[in-house]
């Protein structure tokens, strides 16, 4: 499978510049030991015992960084890199959408995000936490879209009236249900044409 280098990265969470910090490094490692327990057994059963072993930490390293599951997930979601790259204005929707989706598709293809994404999705109903935790990437995706319609009804490609929130659903529904839902495979093809037909289903909108 094509990997991203940067994706290896991925799980290790933003520390605030100039912040004391609780050994970052045990830090770091049991937030890729936590994710990939998720990944592994799902959230239900993911065990934060499990979690300080398999991080090679003990289990106070753990709880004096988080008192919980949820707290540690919750904390985790907010903090990890699961963001779309800015994206500069490239002169038609259809090839500000491409920008888009190749940014999409370097989270959505990760080996752990792919599975974490589904099982929170789930969990999401059961526990409002991770639900709360989420909404900032969301929010920020959803927002990266609606610019890329602003751009286009600027330019005159896309009538103003354009339902945004469809458009935004729309734009990125394809790619998720590839990756995310049913495991496929994405080329650069692939992207290609779901960016022609988005660009052009949006314009007429």
């Amino acid at each position: 499978m094509e990997r991203n280098r940067s994706d290896e990265n991925i799980f290790v969470p933003r520390r605030p510049s100039g912040a004391a910090v609780m050994q970052g490094d045990v830090t770091d490692a049991l937030t890729r030991a936590f994710f990939e327990e998720w990944a592994r057994v799902g959230y239900a059963a993911l065990s934060l015992e499990r979690v300080a072993k398999n991080a090679g930490a003990g289990k106070a390293a753990l709880y004096r960084r988080w008192p919980s599951k949820v707290a540690m997930a919750s904390d985790l979601l907010s903090k990890v890199g699961l963001t779309l790259t800015e994206l500069p204005d490239r002169g038609s929707l259809e090839a500000d959408l491409l920008a888009f989706l190749h940014s999409l598709r370097r989270v959505l293809r990760h080996r752990i995000i792919r599975r974490v994404v589904l099982d929170l999705h789930a969990e999401t109903g059961r526990e409002p936490a991770l639900k709360a935790a989420i909404l900032p990437f969301q929010e920020a995706r959803r927002n990266r879209a609606k610019t890329l319609i602003d751009r286009a009804v600027a330019r005159g490609e896309v009538p103003a009236t354009v339902d945004r929130e469809t458009a935004a659903d729309f734009m990125v529904s394809a790619l998720y249900w590839r990756l995310a839902v049913i495991g496929g495979h994405s080329d650069g093809r692939h992207l290609e044409t779901i960016a022609r037909m988005a660009a052009a289903a949006i314009s007429v909108a």
